[in-house]
């Protein structure tokens, strides 16, 4: 944890966050990957009475007033218990009320958002389709516009959450005959008559967090509960792409460093050829290396949360995120992946924890978007950005600094 970049109420909430961790017994854990708990509403309960959910948010809907350097760290040290329970932590509080904290109106914020960070309530979000991943916009739920409500019809899976959730956070088409990135509405559904819950998964790891299919039967559903404007759900998902990813990499990190920890502690009491095998480079060069990609990863997740908390352009928070993402999540995994490596056989038994913490962990480059998808968006901003920037003429050409550089008759691009 890098202490300097954090405030003193950020510290402070350290502190509360870390003896939450602590409180939560380590028989839940158990159940949870045993699936005996569909889903940790006591968890999240206790989350919400102490006031560690949405630390961001201002103080009138619940929140602390924190910024996002905080969230960061409450995401690494709640993932610390297991990357699922920090799942079904941040979908909620992080993503839904996200959602409608920056596009919905007050009315909703008292009614949905409070309720959740107190821990009363909880919520999901329902983006993924039996036929669309990664393909938000080929959505098929419909919302059929009724005047004063819309009825509502479609499928939902893959949704963390969903067996516990009191409502939804659900995109649908609203628009059949307008361009997908203006045919989609964000709407707040009830749990309600209609609502099908079905929790249908049997998932390599992270387990627990009710992953579900949600199906929408003519389901009724109010004008007042859209979010954002009509046909405006774009605007709402572009600016969930920060939490849903940017939270992601932060859990990613808490989830992968016990794996770590608990790597370092066995290497440094098994023995082999009459010594610890931390003594021999095979072994504490892969703990380096886990360390040294733990270490960028937090260094990439604060930096960028610092640039999200500035308030820089969207285009440049898109890119900038995207690679956090992905780096993190793959760096994670390969700190597992070593961590694993040096413990041999024992690694692999239930003996110790990290043989679960590896099947959550692969999940991190899967969901909010898969590491291909950030590699898609980083290389369409990044090559944006590169020629917005030879355009303003701000940097030195390096292209010129070669010896032969004006040998024309050698450039040759076709």
């Amino acid at each position: 944890m890098y202490d300097f970049l954090l405030s003193d109420a950020a510290k402070q909430l350290r502190t509360e966050v870390r003896n939450f961790v602590k409180s939560v017994p380590r028989q839940l854990l158990l159940d949870m990957d045993a699936d005996k708990v569909q889903f940790p509403k006591e968890f999240l309960t206790e989350a919400g009475r102490r006031n560690l959910m949405g630390c961001r948010y201002p103080v009138e809907w619940g929140g602390r007033g924190l910024d996002w350097v905080s969230t960061v760290m409450v995401m690494e040290e709640v993932g610390s218990l297991g990357y699922i329970l920090a799942c079904v932590f941040g979908v909620g509080a992080e993503l839904v009320c996200d959602a409608i904290i920056l596009h919905g109106t007050d009315a909703q914020k008292e009614k949905y958002v409070k309720p959740l960070l107190r821990g009363d309530i909880f919520a999901a979000e329902c983006l993924t389709e039996p036929r669309g991943g990664s393909d938000f916009f080929g959505t098929t739920t419909l919302a059929e516009n009724r005047g004063d409500h819309f009825i509502l019809n479609g499928q939902k899976r893959f949704i963390v959450g969903g067996e516990g959730a009191d409502y939804f956070l659900v995109y649908a088409r609203t628009d059949p005959d307008a361009p997908s990135h203006k045919a989609l509405t964000c709407f707040v559904v009830d749990r309600s008559e209609g609502v099908q819950v079905e929790y249908l998964y049997g998932l390599m790891g992270c387990r627990g967090g009710g992953a579900a299919r949600i199906v929408f039967k003519n389901v009724k559903v109010p004008k007042e509960n859209i979010v954002g404007r009509l046909n405006g759900g774009y605007a709402v998902f572009n600016t969930m792409m920060i939490p849903e990813r940017l939270g992601t990499a932060a859990m990613t990190i808490g989830a992968a460093r016990p794996a770590l920890e608990i790597a370092t502690a066995y290497t440094m009491r098994r023995k082999a050829f009459g010594q610890e095998i931390s003594k021999y480079q095979g072994v504490s060069f892969q703990i380096a290396e886990a360390a040294m990609l733990l270490d960028a990863s937090r260094s990439m997740a604060y930096t960028t949360s610092r640039a999200v908390d500035s308030g820089i352009p969207m285009d440049e928070t898109r890119r900038l995120v995207s690679e956090t993402k992905k780096f993190i999540t793959e760096s994670c995994q390969k700190a597992v992946h070593n961590s694993m490596q040096v413990m041999g056989g024992i690694g692999y038994t239930n003996v110790f924890p990290v043989e679960r913490i590896f099947r959550d962990v692969r999940l991190a480059s899967i969901w909010t978007g898969t590491s291909e998808v950030m590699s898609l968006i980083s290389a369409s901003e990044w090559y944006k950005k590169y020629k917005a920037d030879r355009a303003a003429n701000l940097t030195r050409d390096p292209e010129n600094d070669a010896a032969e550089a004006f040998a024309a008759d050698e450039k040759f691009y076709e």
